[in-house]
């Protein structure tokens, strides 16, 4: 976006300056020898009159100046090159759970402009000090104007029997309290704190319009894989952990402490249907009660001992900008291929490797992700991405994960949501 570009540039320090000031190049070095900022007077030829070198160092500073810009551009709007993507800060990779599960809803194509011009609001808030209010506020009137002039297209997209919740949500996003017009009250106000809690809350609400939008897969599944349970949308685990030597769980922010913490996950058919179909179905068998946690490096490992087995469904992974996933075939990252369900946030949820073959899911075995940036690429991508079938996120509990030791134990594990969107096989498929 223009507005995320110009703040990168105000970042690098890549803006000209204003007439008043001179031009200088950040870091060069002056005759005296200090870093003052300005070129270097021995290096370059000093005309007979001091304004021309004052305009000659003007030029040269303006022609600095445009190329840092067009570099930082061309970092923000192109994709990366193919051996660079681990080590480049600007990925585009979703680094909440939250984040990447509204992502990778399938909806309208108006409400999706609107989330990127609200998304953008959460990156311009993170410039300190000087935050770029005439951008933010521009992003507001753009989804503004896109909400109202397309809210017949942006409720039509919505089945009849929800049309009513999708219109309280519409008038909600647009005139009640943490929508559009609270986003421009805290915008003129010039405050960050008020303006980040309400821009949570309308994202929170375009995301629940978007998920009215989705009442299903938006692509065919693969014939051969119609014979497996699949999930045709989202659905919510909730598991019940208890520690195996008897100690308790402490709360981050406050409270007593507990012998049993609750882990919430969401997990997204839309993007993995067949291995978030294969889990839930492996929860509704309570596949996952009674079973002991392992810790490895970076993960949380959940295997199934009580016989209870899934299907062995492909290696599912969805690549961002497609619209149906990859199956048996894992990602490149360095070739600049980024999933929509990426592994590297704390809490991601995704299968563990068949035994057999890299190329399948095991059965049942899967593992919470405890994502580290130290232990990834300058990027801030994990080595590992693109190499698993993730399917859902933890969006409740996150703390807790941290507090797992070998040993603890899964008392329950609940589908608590999304059993409508659950579509089971009348039989296995032949195992390949």
């Amino acid at each position: 976006m223009a507005s995320r570009a110009a703040a990168a540039m105000v970042l690098a320090g890549a803006l000209p300056v204003s007439p008043g000031r001179p031009l200088v190049a950040a870091g060069a070095r002056c005759c005296d020898g200090g870093i003052r900022g300005r070129v270097s007077c021995s290096s370059h030829r000093r005309s007979d009159h001091p304004s021309c070198a004052a305009e000659e160092g003007g030029v040269v500073e303006l022609l600095k100046g445009a190329v840092a810009a067009l570099a930082v551009i061309a970092q923000i709007s192109v994709s990366l090159p193919a051996d660079a993507i681990l080590y480049s800060p600007d990925t585009n990779v979703p680094r909440t759970g939250e984040l990447a599960l509204r992502r990778a809803i399938p909806a309208n194509p108006n409400m999706k402009t609107i989330q990127e011009s609200l998304e953008d609001i959460s990156y311009l808030l993170r410039i300190p000090q000087r935050k770029p209010y005439g951008s933010m506020e521009g992003d507001v009137k753009k989804a503004m104007k896109i909400a109202m002039d397309n809210k017949d297209a942006i409720l039509a997209s919505i089945p009849v029997e929800l049309k009513e919740k999708g219109s309280k949500l519409y008038t909600s996003l647009l005139e009640e309290k943490g929508g559009l017009q609270t986003l421009l009250k805290y915008i003129k106000e010039n405050d960050p704190d008020r303006l980040s809690v309400a821009l949570a809350s309308s994202l929170d609400t375009v995301a629940e319009l978007e998920l009215l939008q989705a009442p299903g897969l938006s692509f065919l599944l693969p014939q051969q894989y119609l014979e497996y349970p699949r999930l045709a949308g989202r659905g919510v685990v909730e598991f019940s952990v208890e520690k195996g030597d008897g100690s308790t769980f402490f709360p981050t922010a406050g409270g007593e402490p507990k012998s049993v913490a609750t882990i919430q996950v969401v997990i997204d058919g839309y993007s993995a249907p067949l291995t978030a179909g294969n889990f839930a179905k492996l929860v509704l068998d309570g596949a996952y009660e009674g079973i002991k946690l392992k810790c490895a490096s970076q993960a949380i490992i959940a295997d199934n001992e009580n016989g209870k087995k899934g299907y062995t469904v492909p290696l599912e992974v969805m690549p961002a900008g497609q619209f149906e996933p990859l199956y048996r075939t894992p990602l490149s990252i360095q070739d600049g291929e980024l999933p929509v369900l990426p592994m590297s946030v704390y809490g991601a949820v995704a299968m563990a490797h068949s035994v057999d073959s890299d190329e399948y899911s095991s059965p049942s075995q899967f593992f919470f992700y405890l994502y580290d940036k130290r232990n990834s690429g300058l990027g801030g991508i994990s080595f590992d991405e693109g190499q698993f079938s993730v399917f859902g996120y933890t969006t409740d509990g996150r703390e807790v994960l941290s507090q797992i030791k070998t040993g603890d134990i899964i008392r329950s594990a609940k589908l608590v949501q999304g059993r409508e969107r659950l579509v089971l096989p009348p039989e296995a498929p032949a195992e390949s």
